[in-house]
């Protein structure tokens, strides 16, 4: 059963074939059996999953009128708020925070009807490109155990990835969703920013946070996104709008689309045979009628100095409430309010998170302000208005969603702009707040390389028609890693 896309478990369950109690138990068997490979969980729900699939299988057996994902399995990043379930945001800082709520993803996840596995691996407050910096040890690439997953969302990514579940939820601030579906072979798509609530989602930046999903494949995403997306009252940057039936338009002919393809994303920091597998994923869409044309990003090179002021100081001011006071870990016998204050920040967090609250709170600072931050979001609008520009004369924008396949671990640990930089081609679109997603379109030994389409905004059914009708012609999203049965 975990062969099968969640579109195909969603229909088998509609159908009969099985019931939600036995593929929520095979999925369940599959974390517990292989897990131990690949760190992708930090918490699984097994009670609680069993007792929502016995539900599910109460309502499909009633016929018509079951929630649109009724029993299928899936997992929740671990930056999602779940009512009485450990939300630990990877971090030592909430590994006993039990939130008295549900995030507005989960409410809408659990109104669908989807059973939930657990809470999926990830860079601690999201801050990584690599999985390395959890505080529950890294998550392992089950396509190399030696190799990264790709971060912050790489557990969900390799949960997808392994069959440990047909589909996840994530957030991308910079490319936590893109990048590490990329380097795992899976399907992932970032949101116009405010098409998904951010309600109950721990914030790191808040103006370039985005939840969306992965699977793997175009249809499983149109599908799970179809359920995230949505306006949402709590949350002031919610985007009040229609939303699509994003599975209606998969098939759609792409013939006469116009694809645009950055010069700045082809360069010399591009591994050659990544490009090699993105032009012959380019030719393949060319072939179905699209067009392709070169076009100019010319402030894209400023995108990584922009982003690493202006995440850096959200999450430090985002991150203050991290105190030791009311929730979170606490120091072990403080002197005083300093001292609590103090050690509770610097035994909780790890080296990635104080590095960013440093350089944050840095740019923040009086005289700084100005030369630092008030000056990246000036390079901000100039970076999105590049991308209007180019959507005046394209449809899509396609290119690579990273510069090389997943390295080992601690290749980059001692240079952090050398990991930062790993994120180079997908940035971008979080400080413009476009929609971008990446499916798998070849690999470079035998690791997946991965296909980034860029949106205008809520172009997402676009996007995904685009990755659908390429999915139709190739078999890259159906492999598999080598020791997944």
């Amino acid at each position: 059963m975990h062969n099968k896309t969640l579109a195909e478990l969603r229909d088998g369950l509609v159908a009969g074939d099985f019931s939600s109690s036995e593929l929520t138990r095979h999925f369940l068997d599959r974390i517990a059996a292989l897990d131990g490979a690949y760190n992708s969980f930090i918490t699984v729900t097994e009670e609680a999953a069993m007792t929502a699939a016995a539900h599910a299988d109460k309502l499909l057996a009633q016929g018509g009128g079951a929630p649109s994902l009724c029993g299928v399995p899936i997992a929740h990043k671990d930056i999602f708020c779940t009512r009485g379930v450990r939300t630990s945001c990877g971090s030592k800082m909430l590994d006993n925070f039990i939130p008295p709520y549900d995030a507005t993803v989960v409410e809408k996840f659990a109104a669908a009807g989807a059973v939930v596995l657990g809470k999926t691996n990830m860079d601690e407050f999201a801050m990584g490109s690599s999985n390395e910096t959890s505080w529950y040890g890294p998550v392992k690439n089950p396509w190399d155990t030696g190799c990264v997953p790709g971060g912050s969302s790489g557990g969900s990514a390799a949960a997808v990835a392994a069959r440990l579940a047909p589909g996840a939820t994530a957030t991308d601030t910079g490319g936590s969703i893109r990048q590490p579906a990329a380097l795992c072979g899976i399907t992932g798509l970032k949101p116009t920013y405010g098409l998904v609530s951010r309600w109950g989602m721990i914030a790191f930046a808040s103006s370039l946070d985005q939840g969306g999903p992965m699977a793997r494949t175009a249809e499983d995403v149109a599908l799970l996104l179809g359920v995230m997306a949505g306006f949402d009252t709590r949350d002031s940057t919610s985007v009040e709008r229609q939303i699509p039936d994003y599975r209606a338009t998969l098939d759609k002919d792409i013939a006469g689309l116009t694809i645009g393809l950055p010069r700045e994303y082809f360069d010399e920091g591009l591994n050659p045979a990544t490009e090699q597998a993105v032009r012959d994923a380019l030719r393949e869409l060319e072939s179905q009628g699209a067009t392709l044309k070169d076009i100019d990003l010319p402030h894209a090179n400023l995108s990584v100095p922009a982003y690493y002021v202006i995440a850096p100081a959200e999450a430090s001011a985002n991150l203050s409430r991290f105190d030791g006071v009311r929730y979170g870990y606490r120091c072990d016998n403080p002197v005083d309010l300093q001292d609590m204050y103090k050690r509770s920040r610097a035994e909780g967090f790890g080296d990635e998170v104080k590095r960013r609250i440093l350089v944050g709170a840095y740019c923040l600072s009086a005289g700084y302000y100005d030369a630092y931050y008030n000056k990246a979001m000036k390079v901000r609008r100039l970076i999105k208005n590049d991308f209007a520009s180019a959507f005046e004369d394209v449809d899509i924008i396609a290119g690579p969603t990273c510069p090389n396949p997943a390295f080992a671990f601690g290749a980059k640990g001692d240079n952090p702009v050398a990991m930062y930089l790993e994120d180079i081609y997908t940035i971008a679109t979080n400080l413009a707040g476009l929609p971008a997603m990446s499916l798998p379109c070849g690999q470079v030994d035998n690791k997946p390389v991965g296909l980034q389409l860029i949106g205008n905004y809520f172009q997402e059914a676009r996007m995904l028609n685009v990755a659908h009708r390429y999915q139709q012609a190739t078999d890259w999203h159906q492999r598999q890693p080598a020791d997944i049965e």
